[in-house]
């Protein structure tokens, strides 16, 4: 089976500027703040990307913040695959299971939730092609 590598991190946040200037100040990152068409979401450019966004650094990966409560509250990874329905099955099969509905993400991709055999929450992206 082809691996599928983690493309993107989330936490959760009560304060976007609180948490924005904490992570500018600690760690040099780039934040942006995203409007209430995505919910408001804060995203954390966490090493220099290219005209494309693509990393310079390879192996890096950027993230986010979103909302406390609004996915839970506790930090998250995002793996991304080829074919989102396909993996959603896969999931099932290994004893996993999906939380909610895939999502459109605009100008990102396919997204949906899952748990997995431990109970952690994670993500998986079908992002859209480049």
């Amino acid at each position: 089976m082809k691996m599928n590598p983690v493309v993107h991190f989330e936490m959760p946040a009560e304060d976007n500027v609180r948490v924005k200037k904490f992570y500018e100040k600690a760690f040099g990152w780039k934040m942006t703040q995203l409007g209430p068409d995505m919910g408001d979401y804060l995203l954390a450019t966490t090493s220099p990307v290219d005209e494309n966004n693509m990393h310079i650094n390879k192996g890096a990966i950027n993230g986010g913040f979103f909302k406390k409560g609004d996915y839970g509250s506790i930090p998250h990874l995002i793996i991304s695959v080829d074919n989102l329905i396909e993996h959603i099955e896969i999931i099932k099969k290994a004893g996993g299971k999906t939380i909610g509905n895939v999502m459109n993400i605009p100008g990102i991709g396919e997204f949906v939730m899952f748990r997995d055999t431990e109970g952690n929450q994670v993500g998986m992206l079908q992002p859209l092609k480049m």
